[in-house]
């Protein structure tokens, strides 16, 4: 019993969910804390994509200041919501993306918003690269390339600075799932001392 308990916190505490949702996905893990934490996850994103399409209107402007002045950013989060902008959990998620945003220094939130342009040059410069490959697999390498680009120019398809086992996107959905409304990151700036 005592075994059980200390799984459901520890899932609970890795995971956020709640302590039902955590006991139920235990059991139908069987007891397997990885299985457990994938079904969890599986669970968020359903939840996520259930609200995908709910107006997000509310909100808030973050901000974060760096290496005494020389890196700022602003991003706007969008929820449902002034109740949920308020909440220390979202307050929270606004602070790490701006962080985020000023040590990772992506270009977009999502594949989404780049130019075309970027597209265009990358898959020339890829291109260029596999050219010595059979041609039936050049398409599927340069495709590998850019998806791996996207981890680095795109904020949501980014590893979490401060826990590298989670991207942006997995926890904006975790946030999602745990608030009960569609969230956004809408727009970000971010301003370097010096760069243009």
């Amino acid at each position: 019993m005592a075994d059980d308990v200390l799984l459901v916190k520890e899932l609970r505490e890795s995971t956020g969910a709640g302590i039902m949702d955590c006991k139920r996905a235990l059991a139908e893990a069987k007891g397997n804390i990885g299985t457990a934490r994938d079904l969890l996850r599986k669970q968020g994103l359903a939840t996520a994509q259930k609200k995908a399409g709910r107006v997000a209107k509310e909100g808030q402007v973050f901000s974060y200041i760096h290496f005494g002045g020389k890196i700022g950013v602003m991003v706007e989060i969008n929820c449902e919501t002034d109740f949920v902008a308020r909440n220390s959990e979202f307050q929270g998620f606004g602070a790490n993306v701006a962080m985020q945003i000023a040590a990772a220094h992506p270009l977009v939130v999502s594949s989404e918003n780049l130019p075309a342009e970027w597209l265009s040059k990358e898959k020339e410069i890829f291109r260029d690269q596999v050219k010595d490959k059979p041609a039936q697999i050049q398409d599927k390498i340069i495709q590998g390339k850019i998806e791996k680009q996207y981890e680095d120019v795109c904020l949501l398809n980014q590893k979490f600075i401060r826990d590298d086992s989670k991207l942006i996107k997995d926890l904006l959905t975790e946030l999602i799932s745990k608030l009960g409304e569609n969230i956004i990151i809408r727009r970000f700036h971010r301003f370097e001392v010096g760069a243009e």
